[in-house]
């Protein structure tokens, strides 16, 4: 509210000020601002990538995956710590926070992505209850066995009615999996294999969505990110989807990895990590690190940001450069 005070010095005129008024208009002005700026140069809402999508676009590429999975070939499979250790951690000179912290997120990915999913559609269509039967009987050398001859008829199959039809061969070529691999392209047509991957307590779903998350590892995943120039070789951290600009204030981070000894480094992640929090550091630490606390002083950059003071204090005798 705006009050009148009494000017009793001359030297010292006042006004009334309405300190809320001016708060609400500036609020105004820049909400107004806030919601035009949106409307005019707001970046697409790209949705993450679904088991649904890939299944609708691409068939054939969701099945290589599922087959990745069961024969162990998969990305998370082979990856190491925290989800298991087949894969080596990334360490420098014997330090490994991976290797040090083991193995915090245990997964099957035959289990998790393909076999626990197909369990729970076979309670509801019991033909899939005898495919799953003869795939868990079944010895590592048939299966991968089955895997193998499916793998070199995919590129030859083809879809009918959504049905996966693959060529004809002897009766225990393939085994169970067209059949299971059937079952496994319907389920994520329908968009819920992610929810059978994650499971949950009773009706209510899962909100921990790791395993999910993980399914498209590898082929599925970097597709669409190189589809939205997001792929690491595009820098895709430091940007939005399609040509809009993102964090830029993570450059430096990504930069690392496009450069020696980074780019070809087996340990890259942990190098960049390390580099970019020690860095950090050192910075957080310049007022108290003798020496590099001068610099600022040796280059003198403050007075190029000083230097309308400084030239009016030279010219008043006041000071000196």
């Amino acid at each position: 509210m705006a009050r009148k005070w009494r000017n009793n010095n001359a030297d010292f005129p006042q006004k009334p000020y309405d300190l809320i008024r001016e708060m609400l208009v500036a609020l105004g002005i820049m909400g107004a601002l806030v919601l035009v700026l949106a409307a005019v140069f707001s970046t697409a809402d790209v949705p993450a990538l679904t088991a649904q999508q890939v299944a609708r676009q691409d068939p054939k590429l969701l099945l290589q995956n599922a087959l990745d999975d069961l024969s162990g070939q998969d990305a998370i499979s082979t990856y190491g710590p925290p989800y298991n250790n087949s894969g080596t951690a990334q360490s420098i000179a014997g330090f490994s926070p991976a290797q040090m912290a083991g193995v915090q997120i245990p997964i099957n990915s035959a289990k998790v992505n393909v076999l626990d999913p197909l369990n729970k559609v076979a309670k509801v269509d019991t033909s899939l209850q005898s495919p799953l039967q003869t795939w868990s009987k079944a010895t590592v050398k048939q299966r991968s066995a089955w895997v193998n001859h499916i793998e070199s008829a995919l590129n030859h199959a083809t879809l009918q009615h959504g049905v996966l039809v693959v060529p004809a061969a002897s009766p225990d070529s393939y085994g169970p999996l067209p059949t299971m691999l059937n079952a496994y392209l319907g389920l994520a047509r329908s968009g819920l294999l992610e929810s059978a991957i994650d499971g949950g307590s009773g009706p209510m779903p899962s909100t921990n969505r790791t395993e999910s998350l993980l399914l498209l590892q590898d082929v599925p995943d970097a597709q669409y990110a190189n589809q939205l120039d997001m792929s690491g070789n595009q820098w895709g951290i430091i940007k939005e989807t399609g040509n809009y600009p993102g964090a830029v204030w993570l450059w430096f981070y990504t930069l690392l990895y496009q450069i020696p000894p980074f780019v070809n480094s087996s340990s890259a992640d942990l190098e960049v990590v390390l580099t970019t929090g020690l860095v950090t550091i050192l910075l957080v630490l310049t007022p108290f690190i003798p020496g590099l606390r001068s610099l600022p002083k040796v280059f003198g950059i403050y007075k190029l940001i000083w230097r309308r003071w400084y030239r009016t204090t030279t010219k008043k005798g006041r000071g000196h450069a």
